[in-house]
Parts: C-alpha cells; structure tokens; sequence
C-alpha cells in the first residue's frame, strides 16, 4: 500500500499544475489518470494565455444570429436536437450568466485569476525548461465589417476603464502584425497582454517532467476508483491501491462520474469543441493567434501547422464526433489566409467542462472532509491552470492564499 499526502486525479493541464504547487509546498503527491498526461482537453486548445480576458463568452443575442445557428448555418456553434432538453436549464442561466451586471461581476471576481496567468505560466516555464515554447507577443482579433466592430464599443470601454490595454487597428494596422493576411476585413484589435504557446501537449509534458523532477509520481488508474479507506481517499492504479489523507479532482469533463456518486452535483455542462492542423500555401506565415470574430474560429501557428480551432458543439460528451462546422468556417478561413491541405485524416474533438457563470470551482468539496475540486475552467484551462493550481495549493496547504478563494467555491451553486 502505498501513502502519500496528495492523489491528483487527472492530469490535464490543470491537475498537472495543482500537482507542481502541492509537491513545492513539500506534499508527496501522486498523479493519476487513466491515459497520458495533457491527451484529452488540455491537447486542443487555441495554445492563448489570455491575461487579457475580462468578460465571458457571450450568449448570442441577436435574431440573425440565432437563426443561423438554429438552421445549423452558424460557424461558430452547432448542436445535436436530441441534447437540448436536457442542456435547456443550463442555457438559460448561461444566459443571465453572460449579460448586463452579471458580466460585471465575472469580471471582477476573475481578474485576479487572468491577471496572474502569464505570469504563472512564465514561472512554471522557466523551471521546466519550457520557455522555447512561449510567445509573449498577445493575439489578434479581426472584424469582418466595421459594424460588428462598433458593436463592440461598449465592452471595449469597459475594459479600457478597467486598465487593460488594447489598441484599435485599421486595415494596415492588422496587417503590419500579420502581413499574411488578405485584406478581406475592416478593422482589428490587438491584445498584448496576452501570450501563446506553439504546442499545448508539449508544455504540460514539459510540466509533468518539472513534477517528478520535485519527487511527484505519476501513476495508471480510474479516478472513478477513488473512495473511502480507514479514514483515508484511496484510488486503485497499475501500481496497486494509493492512500492519501487529500484527493484533488482535476477531471474536468468527466468530474461528475466520480463526483454525482458522492452525492456533489454541480450544474457542469461541456462545450464541445474541434481542431484540425493544416499546412500553409507559400511562404507565408502567422506570428500569433488571429480570431476571425464575425465567423467564429481561430487560426493559430503551432509546432504542428496552423491549428483551426471551431467555436461550440453543444452535444453529449461521448456523442460521435460532428465536425460540420470546418464545412461552414473554411471558405472564409481560406479568404484571409493561405491555407494548405490538412494534415491529420480527420479534425480532433475535445470537451471543454462549463460552469453556467464561466468561472472554475477551486475549493473544498462539500460534505467530504479531505477532497479538494479545481475544474470547470470553461475555455480557460490553459489559461488559468497554473494560477488555480497555485491557489488550491495555498488553501490546501494553509498558506495565505493570493486572492479571494470564496467565488470560486461549489457552494455558490447552492446560495
């Protein structure tokens, strides 16, 4: 039998970092997953730190757009008709969740969390020998039309009053940053306060070697094993049983299969998402990440080709894999950028775990004395991995933690 202070269960981006932060604090720590560590969400992302962020995603609101996405037209979203009776409750509160006040107040209780994340990533990176992969050179949103760009004003303002900086670039502004692109938009912003990385998978390898290099252990096993042991969490692994006084879920989209039996239930849904890896026609190439707003993608360069990444799939988890919306989003793609052909026979498909606040649960689980919860990070588990890590850690460990603990808890679901 083997005891240590600490199980992580999962080891994505975000269990990986609770584990460094705990094995730091002096902790032997074990982390366990079923597959190879950063394989399953943490892969597909658009590789963007995003110190920037400072509203959710919004829930679209106009009637145009709506209908595209209800007639399946919209590039940015799609859906599977047999999910929506039961994602209906959880869409609603998305709803009021990404609107008016509400916004605001994401806003302020996730500052500090976006605020620290480059700079937890830069540190991790440094340790981990890791920084060949970091760009600190932010990312481009461009905007089809000059309308959809007004539209934006107001959030815009609000951000500038919060002290974020940005700027407003015109057509030859965007493309002085990026001369790749075609002129086929009217006016961009640029957002350096925000990093990338060229290979997600690599950086949270690159993490999980910093952690054994701290004396962490990775081991094989079902995080669903997990249960009670004289008083102590114990999970089952290829290695035999591992007892601990602590267990972290760092499952993210499958949190609730080990969570809904021990009677924590959480509004958590998934947002489907996909990536396809593509070559460049020519000589031309992409400094940084580019969202192409008004269609919903981005085109980000990576170790591997120029990533697309779509918008949401709202489906079951586990339900086949519908990557309609490259079909939707590709002759446009094609107009700003060069695109080659694609290198992979078939797109990926990950699950991003959404709160309807957009806000991660880090904290204690309720009713089970010794099991800590860091998951939920919506579009953010890049982003936002180190920092939470950093916080859990703290609580765990009873150091002072660097910011307010309280919004992030599982009980707000029940207040």
């Amino acid at each position: 039998m083997a005891r240590t202070d600490a199980i992580v269960l999962g080891a994505g981006i975000v269990g990986v970092s609770a584990a460094i932060h705990l094995a730091k604090r002096g902790l032997a720590v074990a982390l366990v997953d079923r597959g190879g560590p950063g394989e399953e969400t943490s892969y597909g992302n658009a590789g963007i730190i995003e110190g920037n962020t400072y509203f959710p995603y919004p829930f679209p609101t106009k009637l145009t757009a709506l209908l595209k996405i209800a007639f399946k037209q919209a590039p940015e979203a799609n859906y599977h008709l047999s999910h929506l009776p039961k994602l209906a409750p959880w869409l609603f509160a998305y709803l009021r969740h990404s609107s008016g006040e509400a916004m605001l107040e994401f806003a302020t209780k996730m500052r500090p969390l976006f605020a620290a994340a480059i700079a937890e990533h830069e540190a991790l990176m440094r340790e981990a020998g890791a920084e060949r992969y970091l760009r600190t050179n932010g990312w481009l949103k461009i905007y089809r039309t000059t309308r959809a760009f007004d539209e934006a004003k107001s959030d815009l303002d609000a951000i500038a009053a919060a002290g974020l900086s940005f700027e407003r670039l015109d057509v030859d502004g965007a493309m002085a940053l990026e001369p790749g692109l075609s002129p086929v938009f009217e006016r961009g912003i640029f957002w350096p306060q925000a990093a990338s990385v060229s290979n997600p998978l690599a950086v949270t390898r690159a993490y999980v070697d910093l952690f054994r290099s701290l004396g962490g252990v990775t081991l094989t096993g079902d995080a669903r094993s997990l249960h009670r042991a004289n008083g102590r969490w114990r999970v089952d692994t290829s290695e035999g049983p591992v007892d601990a006084a602590s267990a972290v879920v760092t499952l993210g989209p499958w949190a609730p299969e080990l969570l809904d039996p021990l009677g924590i239930k959480l509004p958590l849904e998934v947002k489907r998402g996909y990536h396809r890896h593509f070559r460049p026609l020519g000589n031309k190439g992409l400094n940084r990440p580019v969202l192409d707003a008004e269609v919903g993608y981005a085109v980000v360069p990576m170790e591997q080709g120029l990533r697309l990444t779509t918008g949401a799939e709202f489906a079951h988890r586990d339900a086949r894999p519908t990557p309609v919306q490259f079909d939707r989003l590709m002759p446009q793609a094609r107009a700003l950028f060069p695109i080659g052909d694609p290198i992979e026979a078939e797109p990926w498909m990950g699950r991003r775990p959404c709160f309807p606040d957009s806000m991660p649960v880090v904290g204690r689980a309720p009713g089970q004395p010794g099991l800590w919860l860091d998951y939920g990070h919506a579009h953010w588990g890049l982003t936002l991995g180190p920092a939470c890590g950093r916080l859990l850690a703290e609580m765990m460990t009873g150091a002072e933690p660097f910011t307010d603990p309280v919004p992030y808890s599982a009980e707000r679901f029940s207040r």
